[in-house]
C-alpha cells in the first residue's frame, strides 16, 4: 500500500480516540506518538500508534485493527469462532451462525467487532454485527460482514 499522506495527530483527536476506544472495547491505548495515515489507491486510513497500525476507521469510526487488538486484548464486542471457521475468517469470509460459540450479548446490530478464535483467544479479524450478539449463536445464517482480516493488505502494512 502506498502512503499518500501521514501526520502527527493533536492531543485532543488522540484523546477522543482513546475514549472511543476504551468504551468500545474496555481498552487503555498506551502509545507516545499518534500518526495518522492515508494511502493511495485503497479508502484505508489507519492511526500508527508508536509506529504500529493499531487503530483503523470503519466509515469514519476509529476501532482496533487486527494487529492492534491482539496487542491490547479487548474485553468488550468479541466473537468467538470454532476451529472449523478460523480459515474462512482469516481468508475474510463473513462469520455464520454455526462457527460461533460465543458472543458478547451487549453487541447491537450494525457494531464494529472483533472475531476471535476459540482455543487461543488470537483476534483473526474486525466485522460488523449483522444481529444482536444473544442472537449469533444459531444454526444458520449469516451474521457478522467481514470488513479487515489476518493477511489483507491493511493487515500486511507494517507502518
Amino acid at each position: 500500500m502506498q502512503v499518500k499522506s501521514r501526520h502527527h495527530l493533536r492531543s485532543d483527536v488522540v484523546s477522543d480516540i482513546e475514549a472511543v476506544v476504551a468504551d468500545r472495547l474496555g481498552v487503555t491505548l498506551d502509545g507516545d506518538a499518534y500518526e495518522r495515515v492515508e494511502f493511495e489507491e485503497s479508502d484505508w486510513e489507519v492511526v500508527l500508534v508508536d509506529g504500529s497500525p493499531e487503530i483503523a476507521y470503519f466509515d469514519e469510526e476509529p476501532f482496533l485493527t487486527v494487529r492492534g487488538a491482539n496487542v491490547y486484548e479487548p474485553s468488550q464486542r468479541i466473537v468467538t469462532v470454532d476451529a472449523g471457521a478460523v480459515s474462512f475468517v482469516s481468508d475474510g469470509a463473513d462469520v455464520m451462525r454455526p462457527g460461533i460459540t460465543e458472543a458478547d450479548e451487549l453487541i447491537e446490530p450494525d457494531d464494529l467487532v472483533l472475531i476471535a478464535e476459540e482455543s487461543h483467544g488470537k483476534i483473526l479479524a474486525v466485522g460488523r454485527a449483522r444481529v444482536g450478539g444473544d442472537d449469533m449463536v444459531g444454526s444458520e445464517g449469516k451474521v457478522v460482514d467481514s470488513l479487515h482480516y489476518v493477511g489483507d493488505e491493511l493487515y500486511s502494512f507494517s507502518g
